[in-house]
């Protein structure tokens, strides 16, 4: 977009649905209020209309077009009372300005929930918005109109600009008053101050002030109010500018100023002597090239060849604790051609050296500007005239220069070792509705039929292929009605192929392509996508025309593609941007440094070394650390932050040794990054505008068992704006509304995940530099519905562990009622006859002792638990077959005893499972017989039973009996029997249908 550019912004404000009444009749007033950069906007007001329509326009002109991201639209929705009351508050809308779309494309209208503006408000319904913005450019400047009469002077002509501004006076008065009456005074000061010119006529009145800036037609009301009064403007914008600087230096004072300025606070400084070598000024004649060569103790590198005279402009980054000298030499090199034409290598001469004694090089620290190249001398021999234009400065990795400089604890120029930021792919849900096919073409009519064909539609997108179920042609034609669903990624595939496949003779009937890019968008289920018919292509020569088939596409943004496991999801943003709400807090993490690594490989075939390097993951964006090679304690030093949109996502870390680069060869290689180690840290366990530092272990599992690589040392800081968005969001359905409006079935939704995580792990690894598939594949836990023994035992225990609590409980209520320990028991029988006269006190008693047994626990909670537990995960419990188990693939690679030994296993296994599942079935079928009749005596029994319990109910108070009861169950071992009580007898008797299974 051009500088001369206006940016402006339209919301056009539609209708309203199932408003809150408030105005005590029923009904409401409802009227819109929008604000936006300053602007504030009103729609009309709809008496009496809880659905009210609108569809009015209402534009803002952006100030700044490179910051409306960053921008954020609120929309109020008020209740208009009578004059002289307050307005109800109806609801409001908060639109992030990244949401905004520009005009020109399919705007959608998307209705936004109404939120509340406290937790006490009482809320409801939606509002319907299309927002949308336009570049314009600006008008040009009229020309002055031509007259016949000689050209007057300046004063004459600043006459009909006058004339021209009195007529706009009576328009714009309704609007400002007071600044109509205050601009005839300025006016009269600046006539005063102002002298005429020489040339000018006696009978000239005197010039008033020079005209203002030429100024756009039409432009909205703040800047009209603004060019009225030039020192008027000036002075508020002075203002405004010292309000927005002093609320800046109170929040920078409170600690509470936007961390993003300080992007390494999490971290530790690491000192690097920076050198740019811009370029240098060499008197040889013959040479053809030159270079530069840096040298500090044992470290020599030099800069690319370039013409000679030419710019080489590199920076180069030294460690400054792994330098081992306390002076750096750059010197130029100048290379011409061999005369001898078989030589392969040119003749270098040198053309001087420049020195600098590291103690004496200056530090500097951003935000400070850059540090300016100088020229300098070059010494030695053969280096009269010739320079060298460079600067030699301390910084640290928050430099500027850093990201692009040849670095040297990770290699120097290595695509593969340097650190990048990565961002998948736009998933959307692609809906294909198979409606119905006509007139198709069933073979030649010379062959005869011998039964009804069998037909079924197969659609492909990329790799994925869906079939609907199998319909008779039969004389009518063959409708489906039914939804299939891909995972589709930005940018799309060109075609999405549908087939019409006979089942009786096995082939096509025919096929058509739909164009994605053409597919419609829609955000909820309110509108209806339309429905198309595409014509059938069949045989090219003999059936060019198949018939045709009506389905209905769409692009559903309303969902949020998953694309990770469930439980370690960090991201349910829907897929539209419109419907996306803005974040409610800041997560910062910095990745410090790791600690006592393992070797994983050899180096020279002699020694273990490692190149580690750190990927970190949440949302849609991935993190890679530098790798620091051939050491076993790196510091990285690195910080990274994300937008924050739900507290109870998931941030992920893993950490790989490179083997992707060959620092010997041109290219990488084909070897697969070896994992170190995973950690996941869940944002709702961590408090927020806290620093968490620390030390987690890595631990990793492979097929001998689990093994410790290491350490990593990391921090955290989760900073939250705002109290209330934050609760509010705990109160929020997990996923979009599209989940519980037209829910996905569990197999298609698992089906679709593990879609959505091929389609991102091939994205990312098409990336340059590629981030492996394996260590994608192990961030998103990719093989988590693999079969693993020890899975299943991990989650075994788990389940006991939630039911230790009541199986506790069980015990401490078996000890009341034995009588183990009587003073316990005495008070428990006072505590039951209190609660039977006292009923109105159980609730409150309840929840009081729940609050004060909880917030007793504050003091003894656990401390944030990042690291992978390897006794919660059971590594130690399974043998060396079941960890083979686990890593083999899918189909099994394994010999036939292996794998006639595990399923063995897995049968025995899975017959105390049917054991179990059997006794469960049997405990409801007795139940179920008891009511059916299916032992007329049991049954007989039991009515007799009811029966009597009618009466004696009606006679006996419920109390007396809960108390009679309560009584009688903790009554003393010495009036208790060894034998199961009757109707423990009486259920166990009835028939179950165990015995019905062959």
């Amino acid at each position: 977009m051009a500088e001369n550019c206006i940016r402006k912004l339209t919301v056009e404000v539609c209708d309203a649905k199932n408003l809150m009444p408030k105005d005590g009749q029923g009904t409401a007033s409802a009227y819109a209020i929008v604000d936006f950069d300053g602007q504030r906007r009103r729609t009309k007001t709809i008496f009496r209309d809880l659905n009210p329509q609108w569809n009015e326009k209402l534009d803002f002109l952006v100030h700044d077009a490179d910051s409306m991201a960053a921008e954020t639209m609120e929309l109020n929705v008020y209740n208009d009372k009578k004059t002289g009351k307050r307005s109800t508050f109806l609801g409001k809308v908060k639109i992030s300005g990244s949401t905004f779309v520009k005009a020109g494309e399919d705007v959608p209208l998307v209705y936004y929930p109404l939120e509340k503006r406290s937790v006490f408000s009482q809320i409801k319904g939606e509002i319907g918005l299309k927002v949308w913005y336009v570049d314009e450019e600006p008008p040009p400047v009229p020309a002055p109109e031509k007259n016949d009469a000689p050209p007057p002077s300046a004063t004459t002509e600043e006459k009909p600009a006058e004339k021209e501004e009195d007529k706009k006076k009576p328009e714009a008065k309704e609007e400002a008053k007071k600044e109509e009456e205050k601009k005839p005074a300025t006016e009269e000061a600046h006539k005063k101050e102002e002298k005429p010119p020489e040339n000018a006529p006696p009978q000239t009145p005197p010039p008033p002030s020079p005209p203002p800036p030429t100024e756009v037609q039409h432009p909205p009301i703040a800047q009209q109010k603004s060019t009225r009064n030039p020192e008027k403007s000036l002075i508020s914008e002075n203002s405004k500018h010292m309000e927005i600087e002093s609320k800046l230096f109170q929040k920078i004072n409170s600690g509470k100023a936007d961390r993003r300025t300080t992007a390494f606070d999490l971290v530790d400084p690491m000192p690097f002597l920076y050198v740019r070598v811009a370029k240098a000024k060499i008197s040889n004649p013959d040479a053809d090239s030159s270079f530069a060569k840096l040298v500090i103790g044992t470290h020599t590198i030099r800069t690319k060849s370039q013409a000679a005279n030419r710019e080489w402009d590199q920076v180069f980054a030294f460690d400054k604790d792994g330098l081992n000298s306390t002076s750096l030499e750059v010197s130029i090199w100048a290379q011409k051609k061999p005369k001898d034409k078989d030589a392969t290598t040119a003749d270098e001469i040198s053309a001087g050296t420049v020195s600098f004694d590291l103690q004496e090089v200056p530090k500097r620290v951003p935000p400070d500007s850059p540090l300016a190249p100088q020229w300098y001398s070059l010494e030695g021999e053969g280096s009269p005239g010739n320079d060298v234009m460079l600067s030699v400065w301390v910084g640290t990795q928050a430099d500027e220069a850093f990201q692009e400089a040849w670095q040297s604890d990770s290699g120097g120029l290595i695509p593969e070792t340097r650190a990048k930021v990565y961002l998948s792919p736009k998933l959307w849900y692609l809906r294909l509705t198979v409606i119905q096919t006509q007139d198709l073409q069933l073979g030649s009519g010379s062959e005869p039929k011998v039964r009804i064909p069998e037909l079924y539609v197969k659609a492909q997108l990329g790799a994925q292929l869906f079939k609907t179920s199998r319909t008779n042609a039969g004389f009518t034609n063959p409708t489906w009605n039914e939804d299939l669903i891909f995972v589709a990624a930005e940018p799309f595939e060109p075609f999405l192929t549908i087939t019409v496949e006979d089942v009786t003779n096995g082939h096509s009937v025919g096929h058509t392509k739909v164009q994605v890019a053409t597919v419609d968008k829609r955000t909820d289920d309110k509108s209806e996508p339309r429905s198309r018919w595409f014509n059938l292509i069949g045989d090219q020569e003999t059936k060019p025309y198949a018939g045709r088939i009506h389905v209905r596409v769409c692009l559903e943004g309303g969902y949020h593609v998953l694309d990770e496991a469930a439980h370690v999801t960090s991201d349910v943003r829907p897929t539209a941007n419109q419907l996306s709400k803005p974040p409610i807090g800041l997560l910062e993490v910095g990745i410090r440094g790791a600690t006592n690594l393992l070797p994983v490989k050899t180096k020279d075939g002699t020694r273990g070394t490692t190149d580690a390097y750190v990927v970190a993951k949440y949302g849609p964006k991935w993190v890679r650390t530098r790798t620091i090679l051939d050491r076993f304690n790196p510091r990285w030093n690195e910080q990274y932050t994300w937008d924050v949109y739900d507290p109870c996502t998931v941030l992920t870390i893993g950490i790989f040794d490179n083997a992707r680069y060959n620092k010997n060869e041109a290219g990488p290689t084909k070897d697969k990054d070896v994992r170190l180690g995973k950690l996941r840290v869940r944002l709702s366990t961590l408090d927020t505008n806290r620093v968490y530092v620390g030390t987690y272990a890595l631990t990793v599992l492979l097929p001998g068992g689990a093994k410790k690589m290491g350490e990593i040392e990391i921090a955290l800081r989760f900073s939250c704006s705002s109290w209330i968005s934050l609760i509010q969001a705990y109160a929020n359905p997990t996923l979009p509304r599209m989940h519980y409006v037209k829910p996905l079935g569990p197999a298609q939704q698992d089906i679709l995940r593990h879609n959505a995580m091929r389609i991102v792990t091939t994205r990312l690894a098409r990336s340059e530099p590629a981030l492996g598939q394996e260590v994608v594949q192990f961030m998103l836990d990719s093989d988590m519905h693999m079969w693993s023994m020890r899975r299943s035992k991990a989650n075994w225990f788990r389940v006991v562990g939630c039911l230790s609590k009541a199986a506790q409980f069980a015990r401490w209520l078996d000890g009341i009622r034995t009588w183990a320990h009587p003073p316990t028991t005495v008070l428990v029988h006072i505590l039951l006859m209190a609660i039977i006269l006292c009923p109105h006190l159980i609730l409150p008693t309840v929840f009081m002792y729940a609050f004060l047994i909880i917030a007793l626990r504050f003091r003894f909670r656990q401390r944030v638990s990042i690291t992978m537990d390897p006794r919660l995960s059971h590594v130690d419990t399974v043998g060396p077959d079941e960890l083979d188990e686990e890593f083999d693939g899918f189909p099994t690679t394994r010999s036939v005893d292996q794998i006639r030994v595990r399923y063995d296993r897995l049968r025995a296994l899975a017959g105390r499972a049917q054991t179990l599942l059997g006794d469960l079935a049997a405990q409801g079928e007795r139940l179920e017989a008891l009511f059916n009749w299916k032992d007329p005596r049991a049954t007989g029994i039991f009515v007799v039973v009811c029966l009597f319990a009618s009466l004696l109910f009606y006679v006996v108070p419920f109390k007396a009996f809960v108390l009679g009861s309560g009584f009688y169950y903790l009554r003393h071992p010495r009036f208790r029997g060894d034998m199961p009580s009757v109707p423990m007898n009486f259920f166990r008797r009835l028939p179950p249908q165990s015995d019905r299974i062959l």
